[in-house]
């Protein structure tokens, strides 16, 4: 057996082309190309469906890279335990991440994490449109909604809430909401994305006491972007549903006004997904462990799932080279204090 066409096969699996695998490998496409039919001839058996636009695994393809993932995970552990540096992690990992969280929350677990696995390289994305995971070679994927691919692992991490809010200059023109149907009668700044409507197709849900509503404003205004939505609604041009964190330094500074704070409004849901494998990559099981003992350190009540490699049992000890902190399940003077800001 030739295990470098084994390994150039995974890597085409992985990357969802022979491109991705190419140039995460560093060959040529036509050198991946060829390696990989000649596994298949060396094999005798078709592992790959080709198209113009795409690559699909045949069935005795998934059955055979289900396979190889093992060999060439246990291989890799070989190579590890056989090294001085056996508890190095390396490799690539490619994050992708609503704008507002990479924004606001994940600098600081980026920069920790780094600095506790230095041969790991992450590249991020920052987006708030769809996102196929297997086709762009995205490892690590975190969204708002619900997404469905039986592709993909996916796990609910919490949810997430909205405030109405407007400026004192705009209230004053329009008066101010005292119950939701009032709402009926307002200008409506419309938040969605191409994955999930903030909250919901230009509709706003929200309970009167009773049962829920859904309230269809005056939409002037719609935009995919929840900063751009704020500064919009600070600047009076109507009502907006947003975060919390993203409304608090308005709101204390007089710009923005809560209204309606007695009615509960309909909940979204922040998920994370990666590709579905037989034998996860440790470099994935590294980062996401990593990723929920921050979660875990301030929102431990409202984690909604996890995958069960994830452990709370023992506080975990990480250094940051970074100012010399060291972060305590990455809580720290410097990098625990943002990461708080951002998550309570």
């Amino acid at each position: 057996m030739d295990l470098n066409r084994v390994q150039i096969f995974a890597q085409v699996v992985e990357q969802g082309s022979f491109t991705g695998a190419a140039k995460a490998l560093g060959l040529t496409k036509t050198t991946v190309s060829r390696k990989v039919a000649e596994l298949e001839k060396q094999t005798g058996v078709q592992l790959l469906f080709r198209t113009t636009r795409a690559l699909r695994l045949t069935e005795a393809g998934a059955e055979y890279y289900n396979k190889i993932t093992k060999i060439l995970l246990d291989l890799e552990n070989a190579e590890a335990q056989l090294s001085a540096s056996q508890q190095r992690v390396k490799g690539n990992l490619h994050v992708v991440c609503p704008f507002e969280m990479g924004q606001l929350f994940m600098g600081p677990v980026f920069a920790c994490f780094l600095e506790s696995y230095p041969d790991i390289r992450i590249e991020t994305e920052l987006s708030n449109g769809s996102v196929d995971l297997i086709e762009e070679g995205v490892d690590i994927l975190f969204h708002v909604g619900h997404i469905e691919d039986t592709r993909l692992q996916t796990y609910k991490l919490f949810n997430t809430s909205t405030t109405l809010v407007a400026s004192p200059a705009y209230l004053e023109r329009f008066g101010r909401p005292q119950r939701p149907e009032d709402l009926w009668q307002h200008k409506y700044i419309d938040l969605y994305t191409s994955l999930a409507k903030l909250p919901s197709d230009g509709h706003i849900r929200i309970f009167d006491d009773q049962q829920w509503q859904s309230i269809t404003p005056k939409i002037q205004f719609r935009v995919n972007n929840i900063t751009l939505a704020r500064e919009v609604a600070i600047a009076g041009l109507g009502i907006a549903a947003l975060p919390p964190m993203i409304v608090e330094e308005a709101v204390q500074k007089g710009e923005l006004v809560p209204l309606l704070e007695d009615f509960p409004m309909e909940h979204n849901v922040l998920g994370i997904s990666f590709p579905k494998r037989a034998y996860l990559p440790r470099k994935y099981i590294i980062f996401i462990d990593f990723v929920y003992q921050v979660l875990f350190r301030y929102k431990a009540d409202e984690l909604l799932e996890k995958p069960d490699f994830v452990q709370f049992d023992d506080v975990k000890q990480t250094k940051c080279k970074a100012d010399e902190y060291v972060c305590t399940s990455v809580e720290s003077s410097v990098w625990g204090s943002k990461i708080k800001e951002v998550l309570v």
